[in-house]
């Protein structure tokens, strides 16, 4: 007659069987000595009983047995976990929050990926300020393209004189609070001496606005080669804003695609069952995936999901491994053949043993590897980032002796010219 390990609830043979205790009068057959050694310790607790809670398909709640032959997948919500972020070029600035890197002030993207898709507050952000700054460029393009009209019929009905302060009025937000996150990064970059891409737009925006808004408050302090035909200097207020809401724009395009990559590597970790049924002493329990540990004893019932990846202890089945090998035929498993994680159990019931849990899973690691390749860098984007470390000063360094020279040997009065 068969008996339960009351460890484990494995069914033991007597005759077969690797260990047996003596307790209160009733003798107990082990699977393993493992088994025997931890009833030993603490009988009481492998002796208390407990009731499963199984739900069989076409049977009263009343009616669950402790191997019913189709159960449905608990909705048992996935444990949230959190999302790392590092930076593309300086891997070894990782954290818990998205924001820029310190050194190179470049956006971190994520480094592992959340089981349940997070809210990306910077996408947000980013959106926002985006969409605020296109409703104030779109008309202060409008205005500063008003003298290539013929005949200049906006000046004559609003006055070529309030043009500048109009201009003032729609790119201040635009530049101040729409390219805030860019002087930012700017000045960490600077601060760094890790010259990048955001080095160029802050300085480019900040100094065509501070120099437009000099232009408009104390235009006589410029020298006569920065007067132009209208007998003021020139103001670049519609270029600093078409910047910055260019740049916020490609910075919405990057954050979406960012998320629509974690969603392609979220949909294969959601090839992971939610629960894992743990058998126990005197029963089974449906437990989270994440508190399932090796050595664990696992039932797989019909139709669901191996949890993780082991070895098959007891009972027969055939298992549909096409997500991984793509062969489209169930593979047939016996005692001592290994399964994987995430796979379909088509038929039959087992019993098996935890051998490779949480990263270490086939389906992590290959979740690993997508996301690794998603942050690798290019060798020909290694090559820019080096050309860059000389490109930024370079144009900074030309566009100063540019200023310089203008200032100095520019024409006298373009007026006259």
């Amino acid at each position: 007659m068969a008996n339960v390990d009351p460890v484990c609830g494995m069914t033991v043979d007597p005759a077969s069987a690797k260990a047996k205790v003596e307790h209160a009068g009733t003798t107990y057959y082990f699977c393993c000595t493992g088994c025997a050694q931890k009833f030993q310790a603490s009988p009481e607790q492998y002796l208390r009983a407990k009731k499963p809670q199984l739900v069989t398909l076409g049977a009263p709640p009343s009616a669950g047995k402790s191997e019913p032959a189709v159960a449905l997948e608990p909705e048992t919500p996935i444990t949230r976990s959190r999302t790392e972020y590092t930076c593309p070029m300086h891997p070894e600035m990782v954290r818990a929050e998205p924001g820029s890197c310190p050194i190179c002030g470049m956006a971190l993207e994520p480094r592992t990926i959340a089981a349940i898709e997070e809210e990306n507050p910077e996408l947000r952000d980013m959106t926002r300020r985006f969409w605020v700054a296109v409703a104030l460029t779109l008309p202060l393009l409008a205005i500063a393209m008003a003298d290539m009209l013929q005949g200049m019929p906006v000046q004559r009905v609003l006055g070529a004189g309030r043009f500048p302060w109009i201009e003032l009025l729609l790119a201040t937000p635009v530049v101040l609070w729409g390219g805030l996150p860019f002087f930012q990064r700017g000045w960490a970059s600077i601060v760094n001496r890790s010259t990048n891409m955001f080095t160029l737009i802050a300085m480019g925006t900040g100094v065509a606005y501070v120099y437009s808004l000099i232009a408009v408050l104390v235009p006589g302090i410029f020298p006569s080669s920065f007067i132009d035909m209208s007998g003021r200097p020139a103001v670049y207020f519609e270029a600093a804003a078409a910047i910055v809401t260019l740049v916020l724009l490609g910075q919405v395009l990057e954050l979406r695609a960012r998320s629509r990559t974690g969603a392609a590597i979220r949909a294969l970790l959601d090839l992971a069952p939610r629960t894992a049924r743990m058998v126990r002493d005197s029963g089974e329990e449906d437990i989270p995936l994440d508190r399932v540990h090796v050595g664990d004893h696992l039932r797989v019932r019909p139709g669901e999901k191996i949890p993780v990846d082991g070895v098959v202890l007891e009972g027969r089945s055939s298992v549909d491994e096409s997500m991984i090998t793509g062969e489209s035929v169930p593979l047939e498993k016996n005692p001592g053949d290994r399964i994987i994680g995430a796979t379909v159990n088509a038929s039959g019931s087992f019993i098996m043993r935890a051998e490779r849990v949480g990263s270490e899973t086939l389906l992590a690691q290959i979740v690993r590897m997508v996301s690794q390749a998603q942050r690798s860098r290019a060798p020909i984007q290694r090559l820019a980032d080096k050309v860059a470390r000389w490109f930024v000063p370079a144009v900074i360094a030309i566009a100063a002796l540019t200023f310089i020279a203008w200032a100095s040997f520019g024409p006298e009065d373009t007026r006259k010219s």
